[in-house]
């Protein structure tokens, strides 16, 4: 009996070994139901039949078995669901492969028995079936990891936002704290630990919760008017110096300063440079970020003199959790970020239609440049 024949045949025998097997991995309590246990199982078993008995040329053949590319997966078939459901369940990746080296054993086992003798046919279905059920399984482990990293972002968003209450809780105490005319000055200095520690946890929300945007597919939202960059990158310069009160920061600006920004996003792009800028800083050198006017454009520099990036860090510096080495800081000073603040300076700048770039030498120290239009294109 043909392959595709015998599992159409037999799809209820089939299923209940499917169903078994699933139950034993399955990690929800109480028992599951038994449409929770199948969960598509017999649409996949239906597809991998048609597939089995779709003509197959030798050149189509040959491009299947190199896979498809992640844009060109169906995520709509009855196995993509099937990753996406199971990743609701609880399941595992390894749990989810797992069913289908079960199926592929079950389909075979009970299909030797009515098999005909190895001939062309016989073993050019069972290439079909493997070719198939590959398929289907890349088609649900796609979209179980597509759910996890969704629900992964999502949880990120969710725990950014709902850290913002307490931690303005923890910013308020402090600054009472230090500023307290009767307290001592351990009274006072805690009070201004607190407060630094609290504005170095509000970048990393901040920073957490915008990963968290681009990461669900949304964009930074703008609301660009009419601002002076020199003041936008003082205000960032006054939030890196809670951080770093140990740190000389230094501004200089020239020329028309003026265009059109999104004030607070634009702050936040130029306050992760300099804390970035601080943190790898030489002991004696201060940090310093220029603004400079030119035409359409206005081109920010924010420089360091400290250890030299390498060349192959520079190219991945800018992507999400990336971080030097904790040997490249300076005075035993602890990582003030989670790997997000420079991703998120550079779609804030993208946002803005303008590019961030870094360069780094011995003689010129790190320099990270922003060049942003005065005005964004309609």
């Amino acid at each position: 009996m043909k392959l595709a024949d015998f599992i159409t045949a037999n799809i209820e025998e089939i299923l209940v070994e499917w169903d078994g097997f699933a139950k034993s991995i399955f990690p929800v309590e109480p028992a599951a139901t038994d449409l929770m246990l199948r969960d598509h199982a017999r649409e996949i078993l239906e597809e991998l039949a048609l597939d089995i008995e779709t003509n197959q040329t030798d050149q189509e053949q040959t491009e299947k078995s190199k896979g498809q590319p992640a844009d060109e997966v169906d995520r709509r078939s009855a196995a993509g669901v099937h990753g996406s459901l199971r990743h609701g369940s609880g399941f595992t990746l390894i749990q989810l492969t797992s069913e289908y080296r079960a199926l592929r054993a079950t389909v075979f086992r009970l299909w030797m028995p009515q098999m005909e003798p190895a001939t062309h046919d016989v073993l050019a279905d069972m290439t079909r079936f493997n070719e198939a059920i590959d398929q289907a399984l890349a088609e649900s482990v796609l979209t179980y990891s597509e759910t996890a990293d969704r629900t992964r972002d999502t949880f990120l968003a969710i725990l950014g936002h709902d850290l913002r209450s307490p931690l303005f809780t923890v910013s308020m105490a402090g600054s009472y704290f230090s500023r307290l005319a009767s307290s001592n000055d351990t009274t006072r200095a805690m009070g201004a630990r607190v407060s630094r520690s609290a504005a170095n946890m509000s970048a990393m929300i901040n920073d957490l919760l915008e990963y968290a945007r681009v990461q669900l597919g949304g964009l930074i939202p703008l609301m660009p008017t009419l601002q002076d960059a020199h003041q936008i990158c003082f205000a960032a310069m006054e939030d890196a110096q809670a951080g770093h009160p140990d740190c000389l920061f230094m501004l200089e600006s020239s020329g028309d300063t003026y265009g059109y920004f999104d004030e607070h996003r634009l702050q936040q792009v130029f306050s992760n440079l300099l804390n970035n800028a601080a943190q790898y800083r030489s002991a004696t050198d201060p940090v310093t970020i220029t603004v400079r006017g030119e035409g359409t454009e206005i081109v920010v520099h924010v420089r360091n003199m400290g250890p030299v990036i390498p060349e192959q860090s520079l190219q991945a510096i800018f992507d999400p959790l990336v971080q030097l080495s904790p040997k490249q800081g300076q005075n035993g000073a602890p990582a003030g970020s989670i790997g997000l603040g420079l991703f998120i300076a550079r779609e804030i700048t993208v946002a803005h239609g303008g590019i961030v770039s870094a360069d780094s030498s011995k003689e010129s120290g790190t320099v990270f440049t922003v060049t942003l239009p005065r005005k964004q294109s309609v």
